[in-house]
């Protein structure tokens, strides 16, 4: 016997759930690094941006995107938006120093 649609629902909604827990945990791992890349570049005086490494990870992530069947733009926005909030946090740790 076939599971029933609401059952199949379940299990699907389930799924991303999980997928989305681990998003987020990846996400503040990801950031606990650069915060890490933020104290380092406000202590030697860097810049909080490096637009040649942001073009070329745009590019890397484009290419992984296109591999794994997903749209290469909206891999260059979610990277666009990351980045943005990993600026502002390393301009916050350079005015906080």
């Amino acid at each position: 016997m076939s599971q029933s649609p609401e059952t199949q629902l379940a299990a699907f909604r389930a799924s991303i759930d999980n997928l989305d827990a681990i998003l987020l945990h990846t996400l503040a791992e990801r950031f606990k690094v650069t915060q890490a890349v933020g104290r380092l570049k406000a202590e030697y005086d860097m810049l909080p941006a490096d637009k040649a490494r942001e073009a070329r990870q745009i590019a890397r992530l484009q290419a992984l995107a296109k591999d794994s069947a997903l749209d290469p733009e909206f891999a260059e926005k979610f990277l666009n938006f990351i980045v943005a909030e990993v600026i502002r946090h390393h301009e916050k740790i350079r005015d906080d120093q």
